[in-house]
């Protein structure tokens, strides 16, 4: 790896800094050759401080330390991008990120998909939302639907028809997402306890 040091006057070069298993970006920071080389050695991200002017290993103070994981360089070689796993918040200000959103993973059209549960459950009318009225109906109804759904998953898993199988999937999980709000949970929470699982 050919890093850049010197595109820079000041030998700098920005750090994106990335949770390895959420994806969402913690900080910026910047890095110069030191700063890189003891990252790499220490295992703990370490920055060039422009204000203190020295080197700092983030959470040297506060113990939020972020625990390198892997490292990739742009196209330009002035860039890096470094995966880490956080031990606590990242920015200074005590939120999970330095843009103070919550380090929560993303499920892209999933996550997009709750959303609009979670909005028809709270908003809509029973009569005019098939999501409202089984949120109505109660969680007998919810998770009824989920078992039919289940069964016909099965069925169709069992045939040669693809088509059928993934249309049939797609009803049971659209259906799970719905008996998860119902029961007050998401899917970060699903996901909690498979990640405590782990050996």
């Amino acid at each position: 790896m050919n890093i850049d040091f010197n595109k820079n006057k000041d030998g700098l070069v920005p750090a994106i800094i990335q949770d390895e298993i959420t994806k969402n970006v913690l900080m910026l920071g910047y890095m110069n050759q030191e700063a890189f080389d003891i990252t790499i050695a220490t295992k703990k991200v370490t920055f060039f401080s422009r204000t203190k002017n020295r080197l700092w290993t983030k959470g040297e103070e506060s113990g939020n330390v972020l625990h390198l994981v892997d490292y990739k360089l742009d196209c330009d070689n002035d860039t890096l991008l470094i995966s880490v796993n956080p031990e606590g918040p990242t920015c200074h200000k005590g939120t999970d990120t330095c843009w103070a959103e919550a380090n929560r993973a993303s499920f892209g059209f999933l996550s997009s998909l709750e959303n609009i549960i979670e909005e028809r459950k709270n908003s809509a009318n029973g009569e005019s939302s098939y999501v409202a009225s089984l949120f109505k109906k109660g969680i007998n109804k919810i998770a009824q639907k989920v078992g039919e759904e289940a069964v016909e998953v099965v069925i169709e898993a069992k045939d040669n028809n693809d088509e059928l199988f993934l249309n049939e999937s797609a009803d049971l999980l659209f259906h799970y997402l719905i008996l998860l709000q119902a029961k007050g949970f998401k899917l970060n929470d699903i996901v909690d306890v498979l990640k405590s699982r782990q050996l």
